[in-house]
Order: structure tokens, then sequence, then C-alpha cells
């Protein structure tokens, strides 16, 4: 297994110290966040999902990318995923993320799922996904960038079983499962050998955060925990990812907020170098 970062965990730096710092704390390859920021976030303090710095901007991809991947081919560095923010059915931006993709150098980028709601029937978001799918799959095999299904709390994919019953008509060279288990705190919990096992072929990408749920004015709710202090128990994950054979990127996504981009970093390398 190895080591990589999504940037949406390190909104305080920008590309190139983000490089920098990874490569510093022994990290293998970088999972680069594709959205813009807000123009009414320009002067907030950075935050994860508005203020990112740590973005590539799809509008000015085209020329942001390459002083990219030079940085990090100097610090011996791969692209190892473009995370977008797609939304089903929406091919042009597809067709767009996978073009910038192909142009990091990148092995992998995410897609779109519908999000459930409780508004719209399960099985008709179900055929509107896989329609979009099976033409994602083409794009795929077109720019060489395997597309990812992540296992989301509030869409229709929130567990392993579900993520597979989705795509098992897929080709698994194409099409795998970014297997998330924080996000399965918040919904979708399954053993996580067990849903491990089940996506087989499928499985091609891990992220590592973690999560709690507290109770609060008399309601469970559930919140974001240091990578350790969650519900998560990554001692037992990586055994079973071990059992599976799972030799891909361990992705760290942290939104704690517990210390310094650069010392969260540090202390996930270390921590995980040591046990995998």
């Amino acid at each position: 297994m190895r080591l990589s970062v999504f940037t949406v965990c390190t909104p305080d730096l920008l590309p190139a110290e983000l490089i920098s710092a990874a490569a510093s704390a022994g990290i293998h390859g970088i999972e680069w966040r594709y959205a813009a920021i807000p123009a009414d976030a320009q002067q907030e303090p950075a935050s994860y999902w508005r203020h990112n710095r740590c973005s590539i901007d799809p509008e000015h991809a085209a020329e942001t990318i390459p002083p990219i991947v030079e940085s990090m081919q100097r610090q011996g560095l791969t692209a190892a995923a473009l995370v977008p923010y797609l939304q089903c059915g929406d091919l042009a931006a597809a067709e767009q993320a996978f073009t910038s993709a192909r142009q990091l150098e990148s092995a992998m980028i995410r897609v779109g799922i519908p999000r459930y709601d409780r508004t719209r029937y399960f099985r008709d978001l179900e055929r509107e996904a896989v329609t979009y799918l099976s033409a994602v799959q083409e794009m795929a095999q077109q720019y060489q960038v395997k597309a990812l299904v992540e296992t989301h709390h509030e869409t229709i994919t929130p567990s392993a079983s579900l993520a597979l019953r989705l795509i098992q008509h897929l080709n698994p060279d194409l099409i795998g499962v970014l297997y998330d288990p924080g996000n399965m705190v918040h919904e979708g919990y399954e053993n996580y050998r067990m849903g491990l096992e089940l996506l087989g072929p499928y499985l091609a990408h891990v992220h590592v955060k973690n999560a709690g749920w507290y109770r609060s004015d008399h309601q469970w709710r559930c919140r974001w925990e240091p990578l350790f202090s969650g519900m998560v128990p990554w001692e037992q994950l990586i055994g079973d990812l071990q059992h599976v054979q799972y030799s891909g990127y361990l992705g760290v996504e942290d939104f704690s907020g517990q210390s310094s981009s650069a010392d969260m970093l540090q202390y996930f390398a270390q921590w995980f170098t040591e046990r995998i």
C-alpha cells in the first residue's frame, strides 16, 4: 500500500507548499481537489470547501496543471487522483475533468453519484446513474483514467454493497470504488472485511479519516474526529485490507482540524508507514 493526500484537507497550503510538505512526510501521491474558489470566499480564511488554496480551478486548469506536474516530478510524487465535484448526468463537465486528469497524468478520477434526499425513488436515481456511468466508462477507456464511485453518505452509494450494485455490470479496469470508512460512520456502515471482500476487483482506492457520534439537544449527531479518535478502527482495517491483498493508495482526508496541515501529514505518514 502507498500513501496519498487529498488536498481538500490542506486548504491553507498552496500547491507548491503541499507538494513539499507531502514529500517531506514520505507521502507518495496527491489527490488534487478540482474546484474553483467562489468569488465571495476569496477574502475568507482558508477552509476545506470554500477558500481552499490547494485546489485546481477547472477554468484555468490547462495553464496551472503543467507547473504542478513538474513540481511533483521533481519531488518524486505522482498524481494519485483528480477529485472534482461532478453531477450525475453532466457528461460535458465529466469530459472536461477527464481532460484535466489526463493532463495531470492522474491514474484516477472521482465521478458523480446522485444524492439521496428522500424526495425521489432510489430506483429512478439508480437508472440515471447507470446510464451516466456507462458513458463515463467510455471516457475512462478513451482517456485511460479509472473512474471512481465513492462510498458517501447522503448519496445512493453510502456502502460497499450499494456501490457494487451500481457498477457490477461495468469493467473493473475502468470503473472502481473509492472506499471511505469515515463517510460510512455517518451512513452506510457494513462489516469492513465483508465489504472489502465483496468489492473484489472493484476496490480501487481508500480514504483515511474518522468520525464519531455524540449526543446534543436530545439528538444523536455525527461529526469528524481526529484520525485515530473516532469510530473507524484503523488498526483492524489495515489487516482487512491486507487480507484482500489491497495494494493501492491510502489517501488522508482529515477534517478534524486538530493540527496544522504539515503536522497532520507527518503524523499520518508515520503511523501508517509503521503498519503497512
